[in-house]
């Protein structure tokens, strides 16, 4: 089950595209091919040697602007990386519309609409888990295949109150309750620890998920969790929760929240006293480019999906060309909207050769249908959906040292 590394690798998470997004400025849109909205399901036109073609028009949607930009510019980076190669490649392509959400449950549902509107005949997103499921039961009425690379929590593809699996929703990342169940067991069977405090955010579905899946795990396996303490999204200041952390004195302390959070939270912790073990989850991700003292955060774990510690050749491929078009190395976001975008056009690709015609309800069952059956190495792994649609991977560990995210092996 454990598989220490011996060799640690920097994680070089360079996101300065997020850095514009957050000042406000629109992202650069990538390579995203026409965006034509009055395409339709398929247009047939022709390549550059005549030979006509179909093409399929789907939608990316996601906050490319507000708070939640740094994940949604890494999730359309990687979405259009994977388009962009495959409609290279010629024959069957793939038309892209695009919609911003701003990271907004209520402006979610309203793009989602325009891009119904376009004529999508399937889509991926949304990036964060609450306007993803704001979404998906419009979709999932609608018998619109989508595809998350990131919304983690458990309520994205299973109806929470009737346990209806919505069979429409698909992700290619964690869900939530596995990433608190593998931090619990990881803290209590790696790092020892006895006692645990957890900080998480209590209108953020993606930390409220995780806090509840850590604290039953813990429950079970004999960590005692001892304090936990809440505070709003939008909060600047922490000061209060880890002073009463600091005095629990815990052995580690849970904090499943997003980088924004750990940024202002890294130096606050150090200032309040906070002496324990900090654990994370994917969320995570970004931290040391947003933080003003890495050392603030020395010593924490925190789950991943992706990991450049690799020699599979089509991971070292993706990791060059994502380089080479943006500039910057892909973070875990961009490796599984990459897959996302994989899992979906394969999809699609056998709804294609069975004679259907995109834009119809045969089509969009046969591309559901299609993806429920996913069998593919990804970048970010071996990719296969259980009944609930949720994907069957193995969990990597990062480690913050000397101001780096390093791989400290698998869980």
């Amino acid at each position: 089950m454990k598989k220490r590394s011996i060799i640690a690798l920097v994680l070089a998470l360079m996101m300065c595209v997020a850095l514009v997004a957050a000042c406000g400025e629109t992202p650069p849109a990538g390579p995203t091919g026409p965006t034509d909205p009055t395409a339709g399901g398929t247009t047939n036109g022709t390549d550059a040697s005549g030979e006509e073609v179909t093409e399929v028009h789907i939608g990316l949607l996601g906050p490319w602007t507000g708070g939640a930009a740094y994940f949604g510019v890494s999730v359309r980076n990687g979405a259009l990386l994977y388009i962009e190669n495959f409609n290279a490649q010629g024959g069957l392509q793939i038309r892209v519309t695009d919609r911003d959400e701003e990271g907004d449950s209520a402006r979610a549902v309203t793009m989602y609409h325009d891009l119904v509107d376009a004529g999508v005949t399937a889509i991926i997103g949304s990036v964060t888990s609450g306007p993803t499921m704001a979404v998906v039961p419009e979709a999932f009425a609608d018998g619109m295949p989508m595809i998350s690379g990131t919304a983690t929590h458990a309520g994205v593809t299973v109806n929470q109150d009737t346990g209806e699996v919505f069979t429409n929703m698909f992700r290619s990342c964690f869900i939530d309750p596995f990433q608190g169940v593998k931090m619990a067991e990881f803290a209590h069977e790696i790092l020892s620890a006895r006692t645990a405090a957890v900080l998480y955010a209590h209108d953020i579905d993606y930390s409220i998920g995780l806090m509840q899946a850590f604290v039953d795990r813990a429950a079970e396996i004999g960590l005692e969790v001892i304090h936990i303490e809440t505070f709003a999204d939008e909060a600047p200041d922490f000061t209060a929760q880890l002073t009463n952390i600091a005095a629990a004195n815990p052995d580690v302390v849970f904090i499943p929240v997003y980088n924004r959070h750990t940024a202002l939270i890294g130096p606050q912790s150090a200032a309040a006293g906070v002496t324990a073990t900090m654990l994370g989850a994917d969320g995570w991700a970004g931290t040391l480019d947003a933080i003003a003292d890495p050392s603030t955060v020395e010593g924490a774990f925190y789950l991943t999906g992706f990991t450049y510690e690799s020699e599979e050749q089509h991971i070292i491929d993706f990791i060059e060309r994502f380089e080479a078009q943006y500039g910057i190395m892909p973070n875990m976001f961009a490796a599984q909207a990459y897959d996302a975008a994989a899992i979906l056009i394969r999809a699609i690709e056998g709804a294609i050769a069975a004679g259907l015609t995109p834009g119809t309800d045969e089509f969009k069952q046969a591309t559901i249908a299609n993806m429920a059956a996913t069998d593919i190495e990804g970048v970010t792994g071996r990719i296969t959906f259980d009944r609930y649609n949720n994907p069957q991977k193995t969990a990597f560990i990062l480690q913050i040292i000397d101001g780096e995210a390093r791989f400290w092996g698998t869980f």
